[in-house]
Protein backbone atom coordinates (compact mmCIF):
# COMPACT_ATOMS: atom_id res chain seq x y z
CA UNK A 1 0.00 0.00 0.00
CA UNK A 2 2.55 2.63 0.75
CA UNK A 3 5.26 1.47 -2.16
CA UNK A 4 5.95 4.94 -3.15
CA UNK A 5 7.30 6.26 0.78
CA UNK A 6 10.26 5.96 2.27
CA UNK A 7 10.40 2.33 4.37
CA UNK A 8 11.65 3.43 7.99
CA UNK A 9 11.68 0.91 10.65
CA UNK A 10 12.80 2.64 13.66
CA UNK A 11 10.66 5.12 15.82
CA UNK A 12 11.20 8.89 15.63
CA UNK A 13 12.33 10.63 19.12
CA UNK A 14 9.84 13.67 20.20
CA UNK A 15 12.89 15.67 19.11
CA UNK A 16 13.34 14.42 15.44
CA UNK A 17 9.00 13.82 14.83
CA UNK A 18 7.43 16.61 12.64
CA UNK A 19 5.65 19.19 14.20
CA UNK A 20 2.54 18.82 12.48
CA UNK A 21 -0.14 21.66 13.13
CA UNK A 22 -2.68 22.88 15.59
CA UNK A 23 -5.66 21.95 13.95
CA UNK A 24 -7.74 18.71 12.32
CA UNK A 25 -7.07 17.63 9.25
CA UNK A 26 -10.46 17.81 7.19
CA UNK A 27 -11.86 14.27 7.34
CA UNK A 28 -15.40 12.93 6.72
CA UNK A 29 -18.65 14.13 7.94
CA UNK A 30 -20.22 11.19 8.06
CA UNK A 31 -19.38 7.19 8.64
CA UNK A 32 -20.18 5.81 4.86
CA UNK A 33 -21.73 2.43 6.26
CA UNK A 34 -23.72 3.27 9.64
CA UNK A 35 -24.47 6.82 8.42
CA UNK A 36 -23.79 8.05 11.67
CA UNK A 37 -21.99 11.30 12.19
CA UNK A 38 -18.29 9.71 11.85
CA UNK A 39 -16.69 11.92 14.68
CA UNK A 40 -19.33 12.44 17.47
CA UNK A 41 -18.08 11.04 20.90
CA UNK A 42 -19.21 7.43 22.22
CA UNK A 43 -22.83 7.98 24.30
CA UNK A 44 -22.59 7.07 28.26
CA UNK A 45 -24.38 3.17 26.81
CA UNK A 46 -21.42 3.10 24.68
CA UNK A 47 -17.50 2.33 24.66
CA UNK A 48 -13.88 3.03 22.84
CA UNK A 49 -11.43 0.52 21.71
CA UNK A 50 -8.45 1.69 19.32
CA UNK A 51 -6.71 -1.22 17.67
CA UNK A 52 -3.54 -1.06 14.95
CA UNK A 53 -3.14 -4.16 13.04
CA UNK A 54 -1.57 -2.94 9.76
CA UNK A 55 -3.21 -0.90 7.00
CA UNK A 56 -6.05 0.34 8.90
CA UNK A 57 -8.89 -0.16 5.48
CA UNK A 58 -9.10 -3.96 6.05
CA UNK A 59 -8.74 -3.17 9.82
CA UNK A 60 -11.65 -1.03 10.05
CA UNK A 61 -13.70 -2.82 8.15
CA UNK A 62 -13.36 -6.30 10.01
CA UNK A 63 -14.89 -4.14 12.86
CA UNK A 64 -17.65 -2.42 11.05
CA UNK A 65 -18.56 -5.89 10.20
CA UNK A 66 -19.26 -6.72 14.04
CA UNK A 67 -22.62 -6.99 15.66
CA UNK A 68 -22.48 -3.93 18.54
CA UNK A 69 -20.41 -2.38 16.85
CA UNK A 70 -21.71 1.80 16.30
CA UNK A 71 -19.26 3.57 14.75
CA UNK A 72 -15.82 3.13 12.86
CA UNK A 73 -13.37 5.40 12.17
CA UNK A 74 -9.35 5.37 10.87
CA UNK A 75 -6.67 7.29 12.11
CA UNK A 76 -3.53 7.65 13.54
CA UNK A 77 -2.25 7.34 17.04
CA UNK A 78 0.73 5.97 19.36
CA UNK A 79 2.93 8.71 17.88
CA UNK A 80 4.36 12.63 18.87
CA UNK A 81 3.00 14.79 15.76
CA UNK A 82 -0.79 16.85 16.42
CA UNK A 83 -3.10 16.25 13.40
CA UNK A 84 -0.58 14.41 11.11
CA UNK A 85 -1.57 13.83 7.20
CA UNK A 86 -1.29 10.21 5.67
CA UNK A 87 1.85 11.60 4.05
CA UNK A 88 3.54 12.21 7.04
CA UNK A 89 2.65 8.92 8.83
CA UNK A 90 3.72 7.12 5.95
CA UNK A 91 7.29 8.79 6.04
CA UNK A 92 7.90 7.40 9.43
CA UNK A 93 8.70 10.79 11.06
CA UNK A 94 5.64 11.22 13.27
CA UNK A 95 5.76 8.00 15.25
CA UNK A 96 2.08 7.23 14.47
CA UNK A 97 0.87 3.75 13.46
CA UNK A 98 -2.79 3.17 11.55
CA UNK A 99 -5.36 2.80 13.53
CA UNK A 100 -9.11 1.96 14.27
CA UNK A 101 -11.47 3.59 16.59
CA UNK A 102 -14.26 1.07 17.64
CA UNK A 103 -16.98 2.16 19.05
CA UNK A 104 -18.83 -0.78 20.45
CA UNK A 105 -22.15 -1.26 22.26
CA UNK A 106 -21.41 -3.44 25.35
CA UNK A 107 -24.22 -4.93 26.40
CA UNK A 108 -23.94 -6.83 22.88
CA UNK A 109 -19.92 -7.19 22.23
CA UNK A 110 -17.60 -6.55 24.87
CA UNK A 111 -14.01 -5.95 24.82
CA UNK A 112 -12.87 -8.78 25.36
CA UNK A 113 -14.61 -10.20 22.20
CA UNK A 114 -13.01 -7.23 20.38
CA UNK A 115 -9.39 -8.79 21.47
CA UNK A 116 -10.01 -11.94 20.02
CA UNK A 117 -10.71 -10.61 16.61
CA UNK A 118 -7.84 -8.50 16.86
CA UNK A 119 -5.43 -11.31 17.83
CA UNK A 120 -7.17 -13.72 15.27
CA UNK A 121 -6.90 -11.29 12.46
CA UNK A 122 -3.51 -10.28 12.31
CA UNK A 123 0.33 -11.42 12.79
CA UNK A 124 1.42 -9.47 15.96
CA UNK A 125 5.04 -11.07 15.88
CA UNK A 126 6.23 -8.56 12.95
CA UNK A 127 7.96 -5.73 14.38
CA UNK A 128 7.17 -2.81 11.82
CA UNK A 129 5.59 -4.53 9.34
CA UNK A 130 2.65 -6.55 8.13
CA UNK A 131 3.07 -8.77 5.64
CA UNK A 132 4.63 -6.88 2.45
CA UNK A 133 3.51 -3.30 4.21
CA UNK A 134 6.88 -2.41 5.85
CA UNK A 135 7.11 0.71 8.58
CA UNK A 136 6.50 1.80 11.63
CA UNK A 137 3.31 2.71 10.41
CA UNK A 138 2.16 -0.70 10.68
CA UNK A 139 3.26 -2.09 13.84
CA UNK A 140 0.98 -4.47 16.14
CA UNK A 141 -1.11 -1.90 19.01
CA UNK A 142 -3.86 -1.61 21.32
CA UNK A 143 -4.49 1.44 23.54
CA UNK A 144 -6.55 1.02 26.37
CA UNK A 145 -8.86 3.45 27.90
CA UNK A 146 -9.26 1.66 31.17
CA UNK A 147 -7.57 -0.19 34.50
CA UNK A 148 -9.79 -2.87 33.12
CA UNK A 149 -9.10 -2.89 29.84
CA UNK A 150 -5.44 -2.50 30.34
CA UNK A 151 -5.58 -5.64 32.22
CA UNK A 152 -7.86 -8.17 29.79
CA UNK A 153 -5.26 -6.71 26.75
CA UNK A 154 -2.19 -7.42 28.81
CA UNK A 155 -3.89 -10.98 30.04
CA UNK A 156 -4.78 -11.45 25.95
CA UNK A 157 -1.82 -10.56 24.97
CA UNK A 158 0.52 -13.08 27.51
CA UNK A 159 -1.97 -15.96 26.71
CA UNK A 160 -2.15 -15.67 22.63
CA UNK A 161 2.08 -15.08 22.77
CA UNK A 162 1.84 -18.70 24.31
CA UNK A 163 -0.19 -19.98 22.02
CA UNK A 164 1.93 -18.83 19.33
CA UNK A 165 5.74 -19.91 19.96
CA UNK A 166 3.40 -23.35 20.74
CA UNK A 167 2.69 -23.26 16.94
CA UNK A 168 6.16 -22.11 16.03
CA UNK A 169 5.78 -18.52 15.57
CA UNK A 170 7.61 -15.65 17.67
CA UNK A 171 6.89 -13.56 20.77
CA UNK A 172 4.47 -11.41 20.08
CA UNK A 173 5.40 -7.30 19.43
CA UNK A 174 2.33 -5.70 19.95
CA UNK A 175 2.99 -2.16 21.72
CA UNK A 176 0.04 -1.99 24.74
CA UNK A 177 -0.50 1.66 25.57
CA UNK A 178 -2.59 3.88 27.62
CA UNK A 179 -4.87 5.59 24.99
CA UNK A 180 -3.22 9.09 23.71
CA UNK A 181 -4.65 11.02 21.34
CA UNK A 182 -6.84 9.78 17.95
CA UNK A 183 -6.38 11.54 15.30
CA UNK A 184 -8.96 11.33 12.28
CA UNK A 185 -7.63 9.95 8.91
CA UNK A 186 -8.42 11.88 5.86
CA UNK A 187 -11.90 11.47 4.08
CA UNK A 188 -10.84 9.15 1.49
CA UNK A 189 -9.36 6.45 4.10
CA UNK A 190 -12.63 6.63 5.83
CA UNK A 191 -14.50 3.24 5.13
CA UNK A 192 -12.04 2.82 2.70
CA UNK A 193 -13.80 -0.81 1.32
CA UNK A 194 -16.81 0.18 1.57
CA UNK A 195 -16.60 2.70 -0.94
CA UNK A 196 -13.91 0.40 -3.19
CA UNK A 197 -15.20 -3.14 -2.42
CA UNK A 198 -12.39 -4.61 -4.75
CA UNK A 199 -9.32 -2.27 -2.98
CA UNK A 200 -6.33 -3.83 -1.11
CA UNK A 201 -7.05 -5.29 2.16
CA UNK A 202 -3.91 -6.79 3.72
CA UNK A 203 -5.29 -8.32 6.82
CA UNK A 204 -4.01 -11.77 7.15
CA UNK A 205 -4.29 -13.76 10.55
CA UNK A 206 -1.86 -16.71 11.93
CA UNK A 207 -4.90 -19.58 12.14
CA UNK A 208 -3.78 -19.22 15.46
CA UNK A 209 -7.06 -19.15 18.00
CA UNK A 210 -6.96 -16.71 21.03
CA UNK A 211 -8.01 -18.38 24.21
CA UNK A 212 -8.86 -15.48 26.82
CA UNK A 213 -9.16 -18.00 29.22
CA UNK A 214 -10.11 -15.48 32.03
CA UNK A 215 -13.54 -13.79 33.54
CA UNK A 216 -13.24 -10.06 34.73
CA UNK A 217 -16.53 -9.14 33.15
CA UNK A 218 -17.96 -6.99 29.86
CA UNK A 219 -15.65 -4.17 29.18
Amino acid sequence: MMGVFTKKLTLPTPDEALVGRPDPIATAADHYVFHCPLTAPAADTHEEAVFAMGCFWGVERLFWELPGVVNTAAGYAGGYTPNPTYKEVCSGQTGHTEVVRVVYDPAVISYVDLLRVFWENHDPTQGMRQGNDTGTQYRSAIYYDSGRKQLEAEQSNQQFNAELQEKGFGSTTTELLPAGAFYFAEEEHQQYLAKNPNGYCGLKGTGVSCPINFGVGVA
